[in-house]
């Protein structure tokens, strides 16, 4: 009698209610069951993209200067050295802008983090440095003209290639070595991990050897004048003969100088003034004209050169045209 009245009480029929419990119950049990996420798409930054890019043009364009250079045993004079070692860190940061794209969406750790910003730096940092040096080899190539083709020259070119790999070795290892914003994201500069204090080391850097760039290239220029001048006289050439030899030396240290200036400065003030709260677009749109930088250089230094340009075509074709080897070096061709 008691359980009948507890049953009418509700209003409901028990088949009713024998219903409700059982879907209950399935609810507690669904709950209880972990249900599968989908996988997150993976988006790639457009920016990124070009960055890989312009790393498998680099490293495709200097890996052809490094094997002519390898290759070639009359290719063993400081100039070359100094070309090789250029094209060298050009491919090899090439290779750290595709490394850097893999790992960072395929590979993601600190570690992969620490050792692609490692050996960026460090290449680029190279290649820099090699700018440096065959700039300074160029001047002293035309101030002391008599006595460059000595030994001399090549073991002064040595000591130049072991300071300037050496150095930009160890910049390349102050991330992987604890000098980094992984720790402390407070620190980190447009570039991540490295701290706000090294890229505000390298950019002084970078700007104290263009300012040495540009002294010696003034240097450079008045030489390059003054042969002109002296060669105008020995052999009676007239004063217009004289002013397009000139300014066409001129005008190709102020190509060089002007694209390394147009290719490097953007990113260096840039890493100056900010820091890690600046939209990465910024740094994404000064460093990518950086990166060119090394597209560049194989076209100015390397296949500019007769000699390398000889070599080349020995490889390509088995010739040297008539044009390269009857082609006579001018005061112009710095």
């Amino acid at each position: 009698m008691n359980e009948d009245l507890k049953v009418n009480l509700s209003g409901l029929p028990r088949d009713y209610l024998d219903a409700g419990a059982a879907e209950n119950v399935s609810a507690a049990v669904s709950s209880q069951v972990p249900v599968a996420e989908p996988e997150p798409e993976l988006v790639v930054n457009p920016w990124d993209i070009v960055l890989c890019t312009s790393g498998t043009l680099i490293s495709c364009e200097n890996a052809i200067v490094v094997l002519i250079i390898f290759h070639n045993p009359s290719l063993r004079a400081p100039m070359f050295l100094l070309i090789g070692s250029l094209a060298l860190a050009d491919l090899m940061a090439g290779i750290g802008l595709i490394i850097n794209f893999v790992f960072a969406y395929l590979l993601q750790s600190e570690a992969t983090k620490l050792v692609t910003i490692g050996l960026i730096v460090a290449s680029f940092s190279a290649s820099v440095c090699s700018l440096l040096a065959i700039t300074v080899d160029r001047y002293l190539s035309l101030y002391y003209a008599l006595t460059y083709h000595s030994e001399r020259t090549v073991t002064f070119t040595y000591v130049m290639l072991i300071m300037l790999w050496g150095t930009s070795i160890c910049l390349g290892l102050l991330p992987v070595m604890g000098w980094n914003c992984l720790r402390d994201e407070s620190t980190c500069s447009v570039v991540r991990p490295l701290t706000k204090n090294n890229t505000a080391i390298l950019s002084v850097s970078f700007l104290f050897m263009f300012a040495l760039m540009l002294q010696l290239y003034i240097q450079i220029c008045k030489i390059v004048m003054r042969h002109a001048h002296q060669i105008a006289l020995q052999h009676h050439f007239l004063a217009t003969s004289h002013y397009v030899t000139t300014r066409k030396g001129v005008s190709t240290l102020a190509i060089i100088l002007g694209t390394f200036a147009a290719c490097w400065m953007p990113f260096t003030l840039y890493s100056l003034i900010a820091d890690y709260t600046y939209p990465s677009i910024y740094t994404y749109a000064t460093l990518l004209p950086a990166t060119y930088n090394s597209i560049i250089n194989p076209v100015i230094y390397a296949f500019r050169n007769q000699e390398i340009q000889k070599a080349l075509c020995l490889i390509c074709c088995g010739c040297i045209p008539s044009s390269l080897s009857q082609r006579a070096r001018s005061p112009s061709d710095v």
